[in-house]
């Protein structure tokens, strides 16, 4: 089976984001191929979630997971480590006060 490119799965995630009239932006861009992504879910109001897609070894799925929820400055701090060690890191960052994501969307699984 051939592996969706990190960017053609951004690619693809913004899209949807757009044609859902929700605000997105890659504020930082890592490896195009295989770069690990973060999703930051701003809602506008200080708050911020943190999204990292997670593999399960019980049943051998990824999903996404919460990596930070709270204040927006706890999820860049969050953003910044992880920066730190992986410089092939993408970062997207949602403008939603709806809190809405789209990542539970199987299509973008």
């Amino acid at each position: 089976m051939t592996r969706l490119t990190t960017d053609m799965w951004v690619s693809a995630y913004l899209t949807r984001l757009r044609l859902m009239d929700i605000p997105a932006f890659v504020v930082r861009k890592g490896d195009l191929t295989a770069g690990a992504v973060l999703v930051k879910l701003n809602t506008l109001d200080g708050q911020a979630t943190l999204f990292q897609r997670g593999f399960d070894l019980m049943s051998g799925d990824r999903k996404w997971t919460t990596l930070n929820e709270g204040p927006e400055c706890d999820a860049d701090a969050s953003i910044q480590k992880q920066a730190e060690f992986d410089p092939d890191l993408w970062v997207i960052e949602v403008e939603d006060r709806q809190g809405r994501s789209l990542l539970e969307d199987p299509s973008l699984a």
